[in-house]
């Protein structure tokens, strides 16, 4: 089969290769435009308690968690002088009015109708919060989202404002990171591949088809796009897999053909075989990864889906070009493919060769155990750091330290002690005040809950310790209620999951749902290791089966799958 694809390669090459080129220019002139559709969430199961909270917040009270927050401080005073107040209320008003944004929340508007909301309010008194949700989808509020950015950040009416948020920062600072990543491992990836080759024309063929698998991937995912939400860390994935797949099976090929054409066969006969050999290696490879990778889909959360479409993709790109691509490529090249040698003119390689890797092999293989050993225990040694490991959800500390939804996050945790930064939504979708009320008294008398505002009044120790004002109608719709519940402890850590444990284990007499950073980390961890023995026994059986299938062998699978467990520590 694979010596009949190197014969179709080398008798339609010029097709392929005009096939090529068109896929190509649709892959630019279409693919470029996926990272203007990808998201940054993904990390809840949707079907989770404190997923359907989130939702009852955002369609009911128009409560969720903002979308941008903005930190502000008065060029002159503190945020409570006369002309503070003033530019306070006027930006809260102006950015209010904007198209695009759903509501606002400042100190200074909750100010006006009760006092000002003291987790609003920095401790020293010097700054300030601006909240915002933005309305429309993901895609339409990320587009409000850059505008705003460029027309709030910085001084306005005699304010500097600096804006943070969940998401602002994450897609600029992926595509930096991806551009400096490229820019470095390309160049370095082309000198080891002139090491590797000796020859230029050799050394970028490789690079060739890992831009291709990347271009196409990108295709591939903008598609994906029309029918289902994708992550815009798919891709990181997309970058590193598809150039490390290229390299990995272009190599098995190029190398396979130079072989080839050293033992005398003409260029035809050397396509067909090497097709025949490393061409039946590169496919059995690339599904064996694509299934596993496919494991990935049946996880709720679509960040870990997203992994899956563009593994998948870029991985079958990958192969595609090698098989397909590469080979025409050979077939025109012929000798040629050893032109514009660097350095000492090499001896074109045959299969009677000898080398390093040749006689470490054999060494190998005469002390299996005394070389075996001490791998298997460094493996086991690396892989024990991860006893340890603590899981988290991706936020603003993830950013460099100098960007500015960085140092707007350490902000809120260092100087908003007030529950700025603390506090998060316990939803009731169908009380009465008398419910929300017992409720609150319930969750103020946990340990590590500072306060409980709703909107039957504030609660702290288990009592109501204050009516409420004018802005507690925000907490009701008539028919049901939310607290928002101030804690002294870090969300996203695991003193917060207990809290969260905790609030969720009260006897009530009304349902009611968690929601916030704790919560959702909580459930996601519990959506995410709920299925992970399943994924791992499908990627275990998918992999033993090919493996069967191309070596004939049940102990190589078994090694094989044994060895994985090993390195994924």
């Amino acid at each position: 089969m694979f010596a009949f694809l190197g014969r179709l390669a080398f008798r339609r090459r010029w097709f392929l290769l005009a096939g090529t080129a068109v896929f190509l220019v649709v892959a630019v002139l279409a693919g470029l435009s996926v990272f203007d559709r990808l998201k940054s969430g993904g990390f809840e199961d949707p079907t989770a308690e404190s997923a359907r909270a989130t939702a009852i917040l955002d369609e009911r009270f128009d409560a969720g968690s903002p979308d941008l927050v903005l930190l502000v401080r008065p060029s002159t005073g503190d945020v409570d002088t006369p002309g503070s107040v003033q530019a306070g209320r006027l930006l809260t008003e102006r950015l209010a009015a904007e198209p695009g944004v759903g509501g606002v929340v400042s100190y200074w508007n909750t100010r006006a109708s009760g006092g000002g909301d003291p987790g609003l309010r920095s401790t020293d008194g010097d700054q300030a919060l601006v909240l915002a949700r933005l309305a429309g989808s993901e895609e339409q509020a990320d587009l409000v989202s850059e505008r705003l950015q460029a027309a709030y950040d910085g001084q306005v009416g005699g304010l500097v404002v600096q804006i943070g948020g969940p998401n602002v920062g994450l897609g600029d600072t992926i595509g930096g990171d991806l551009a400096r990543a490229e820019s470095i491992a390309i160049p370095i990836t082309l000198v080891l591949l002139l090491l590797v080759f000796g020859g230029l024309v050799a050394a970028l063929l490789p690079l060739a088809v890992g831009l291709l698998a990347i271009l196409g991937t990108f295709l591939a995912l903008f598609l994906v796009t029309l029918a289902a939400d994708v992550s815009i860390f798919s891709i990181n994935l997309t970058t590193a897999l598809g150039l490390g797949l290229a390299i990995d099976y272009s190599l098995l090929i190029v190398s396979r053909f130079r072989e080839e054409l050293g033992n005398g066969l003409d260029t035809p006969a050397a396509v067909a075989q090497t097709l025949q050999t490393a061409g039946r290696t590169v496919a059995f490879s690339a599904v064996t990864v694509a299934v596993s990778l496919a494991a990935l889909l049946i996880f709720p959360l679509y960040f870990l889906r997203s992994f899956a479409y563009a593994g998948i993709a870029v991985v079958a790109i990958a192969a595609g070009a090698a098989l397909l691509t590469l080979p025409a490529l050979l077939a025109v090249l012929g000798p040629k493919v050893n032109r514009l040698a660097v350095g000492r003119r090499r001896r074109r390689p045959t299969a009677s060769d000898r080398g390093f890797w040749h006689s470490l092999s054999h060494a190998v293989m005469r002390r299996p155990v005394l070389t075996g050993a001490p791998v298997m225990v460094l493996l086991v040694l690396l892989a024990v750091p991860f006893l340890g490991v603590s899981f988290s959800l991706p936020d603003d500390r993830d950013l460099p330290p100098s960007s500015t939804a960085r140092i707007v996050g350490d902000t809120l945790r260092n100087d908003f002690s007030d529950g700025a930064a603390r506090s998060f939504p316990v939803v009731l979708p169908s009380a009465t005040p008398e419910q929300t009320t017992a409720l609150a008294a319930q969750v103020s008398a946990v340990a590590e809950v500072n306060r409980v505002d709703t909107s039957t009044g504030s609660f702290a120790g288990g009592s109501k310790v204050a009516e409420p004002g004018p802005a507690a109608q925000q907490f009701s719709d008539g028919t049901g209620s939310y607290l928002d519940v101030v804690s002294d402890v870090e969300p996203v850590s695991p003193a917060g999951e207990q809290l969260v444990e905790q609030i969720r284990a009260l006897d009530a007499s009304a349902s009611f749902l968690v929601a916030g950073p704790a919560a959702d980390l909580a459930d996601s961890k519990d959506a995410i290791f709920g299925l992970v023995p399943l994924a791992l026994l499908i990627i275990a059986a998918a992999t033993f089966v090919l493996l069967f299938l191309m070596t004939g062998s049940v102990l190589i699978p078994i090694k094989a799958i044994e060895l994985n467990e090993l390195s994924l520590g």
